[in-house]
């Protein structure tokens, strides 16, 4: 897109840059700088999930004692351009396969890469495979200075993030999935990648977020569920039905919180992560909108509808990984202080 088409949009290009990543789209779009065009195709408003368990790894890989920040570092690079490259992959896949259409909701929460008139077919591939270009360089890089379990977490992942839109989605597989691999693949490979090691406590720890994240993907399925009934998509939702779903959400919801407390009571970590416990006023929110029918029409400034439940799941999901961070933080910095100060 040339300089002067660009130029004409109203907002600054940070402001652009921050509504995308906040809200998933952009007014005009048309008329954005590329940056922002690919990062509305490229879905980066839900990279916060990837970041957060990068970050986690990092950090429980810290509590331990000390890491490579550059490795760190490139491991949460790769995250991000493994998690890019799967929905540039994802989009192409369910337009070849007819699930994605004009009607479909990834059509109307978001402008479509495809019939949004934002890239091509071709366009989805060749960015999803630069993304993945990046990917390789980071994993046989790290693979050759860390070892094997680099290679074997990458890909298992890619395996996988493969799987996920031609097979696991369809058989109800896929917030399972999603539990998996934002939970012990991403929080345990980073950690690996952190540190040299990687035992059995990080991978348990590393559940409670990975169940939030797949909570995001019920609330998400929950949306769709007529659609995806239509395409012959069976989802957790088609099978359950959105009541049962809903009660799945919210209870997911609690399990973070208790797994959270076993982490503390069985030493896995320290008690700071207890700090996530702030979310629950967040997640009370939530809760009162995962039992009601969804609305008529949206509110003012909801941004991607005709979702709804996945909104509310990614409200509660920010804060609750948020404050995790914090309370992994803390783990790490209050006792070097205290022995400072003693």
């Amino acid at each position: 897109m040339s300089r002067s088409i660009a130029s004409k949009h109203p907002m600054p290009v940070a402001k652009r840059w921050s509504t995308i990543l906040q809200g998933c789209n952009l007014p005009e779009i048309e008329k954005a700088d590329p940056v922002s065009r690919w990062l509305v195709i490229s879905r980066a408003c839900v990279i916060s999930m990837t970041v957060t368990s990068g970050l986690i790894g990092l950090l429980f890989a810290l509590e331990d004692g000390a890491i490579n920040w550059f490795f760190a570092f490139l491991s949460v690079v790769g995250l991000i351009a493994a998690h890019l490259s799967n929905n540039l992959i994802n989009d192409w896949t369910d337009v070849k396969m007819g699930v994605d259409t004009v009607d479909y909701p990834r059509a109307q929460y978001s402008t479509h890469p495809i019939f949004g008139g934002l890239t091509t077919s071709g366009g989805l591939l060749k960015g999803a495979g630069i993304l993945l270009a990046v990917d390789a360089v980071i994993m046989v890089g790290l693979g050759l200075l860390r070892g094997w379990p680099v290679f074997a977490f990458a890909f298992s992942g890619l395996a996988l993030s493969m799987l996920y839109t031609v097979l696991l989605k369809r058989f109800a597989l896929g917030e399972l999935t999603a539990m998996i691999v934002w939970g012990p693949m991403m929080v345990g490979g980073t950690a690996y990648v952190s540190s040299g090691a990687v035992d059995l406590p990080v991978l348990i720890a590393s559940l409670p977020y990975g169940l939030i994240v797949a909570s995001v993907l019920i609330g998400k399925h929950m949306d769709k569920r007529e659609a995806d009934v239509s395409a012959g998509v069976r989802t957790l939702p088609v099978l359950l039905g959105n009541r049962r779903s809903a009660v799945l959400l919210k209870a997911a919801s609690i399990v973070f919180f208790l797994l959270i407390g076993f982490l503390v009571v069985m030493k896995i970590t320290g008690p700071y992560i207890l700090v996530s416990l702030l979310s629950l006023m967040r997640l009370v929110k939530a809760w009162k909108v995962w039992g009601r029918p969804r609305p008529d029409a949206p509110p003012d400034k909801w941004t991607v509808w005709p979702l709804w439940y996945v909104g509310w799941a990614m409200y509660f999901n920010r804060q609750a990984g948020s404050f995790l961070i914090l309370g992994l933080l803390l783990n790490v910095v209050v006792p070097k202080l205290v022995n400072l100060v003693l």
